[in-house]
């Protein structure tokens, strides 16, 4: 039996009443007439469609659309909200992860990405608590990211299965 696409169904709903309420002028909130909203609503589509049809390739993408929606929203509104590519790198994390578990794959590139998001999103208590250690990680402090980049190039061009 074919799957029944939701995905276009549910884009024209959501757009339609976003434009709907825009046309009569009534605001849920501050801002909510900008690409973020859209975006959302782009996300909260392919999300649907990913858990409601089984179609498990459209997580990652609604993950990262709504989360990047629902996390530029408050960015100008909230003084407390972070601005910060980590919150980026951890909304792909989640994604990553949310997959894996619907597809009972393999959690690691997730959990790693989700390291890493964590790292970034509290680098300078993390550089105060390594600056404890002394000089000597000196190196390792001002060259992380060329140490990123060889891990990088080693997965992707010298590790063989």
């Amino acid at each position: 039996m074919k799957k029944h696409s939701i995905f276009p169904g549910i884009i024209l709903i959501g757009v339609g009443t976003y434009l709907l309420l825009q046309q009569l002028n009534i605001s849920l909130f501050s801002g909510f007439f900008s690409w973020t909203t859209l975006i959302i609503i782009i996300g909260i589509a392919l999300l649907v469609q990913a858990y409601s049809a089984n179609d498990h390739s459209q997580i990652l993408p609604g993950v990262i659309l709504t989360g990047f929606g629902f996390h530029f929203h408050p960015i100008n509104t909230f003084s407390f909200w972070p601005d910060h590519f980590g919150m980026l790198v951890f909304i792909v994390a989640l994604g990553l992860i949310l997959k894996s578990l619907k597809t009972k794959s393999d959690h690691s590139q997730g959990f790693l990405l989700l390291a890493f998001a964590l790292l970034l999103l509290n680098y300078d208590a993390f550089l105060n608590k390594l600056g404890a250690l002394g000089s000597g990680l000196s190196f390792i402090i001002r060259y992380w990211p060329v140490i990123i980049i060889a891990v990088g190039i080693y997965l992707l061009f010298i590790k063989k299965k």
